[in-house]
């Protein structure tokens, strides 16, 4: 098996995204010393990005409109949920804060994670 190294820097880790790319466009045969050698690759790259890389939480009405968006639900869906047409308008025209019972029932409804839809988020002023 050619050489691996451990991924301490961001050359280290340009160094294992240019060894296993090839792989990306003809993947290695189960079982061979080149799969072996993709897996170990990429669990090093995942290993140093989990060390590395902080993700920003989401902003839950991103998350909300985000969501919306790709199921193709509208604001009267929401409005289904959350019990009002009025109240759905607020929520994503950021009026009005999500709380605990709409963040559950979107939970219960929608099967959003809550911890989604939990963060603090600005409102409109």
């Amino acid at each position: 098996m050619k050489e691996i190294r451990p991924i301490r820097t961001q050359a280290d880790l340009d160094w294992a995204f240019g060894e296993i790319e090839p792989y990306f466009d003809a993947p290695p045969a189960a079982g061979s010393e080149e799969a072996d050698r993709f897996d170990i690759l990429s669990d090093l790259i995942e290993a140093y990005e989990n060390r590395t890389v902080t993700l920003a939480a989401a902003d839950p009405i991103d998350v909300l409109t985000f969501y919306m968006e790709t199921t193709g639900r509208t604001q009267s869906d929401l409005a289904d949920v959350l019990g009002s047409r009025s109240r759905a308008s607020e929520i994503l025209r950021r009026r009005r804060a999500l709380t605990l019972d709409m963040i559950n029932s979107l939970r219960r409804e929608w099967h959003i994670p809550a911890d989604c839809l939990v963060e603090p988020y600005p409102l409109a002023a």
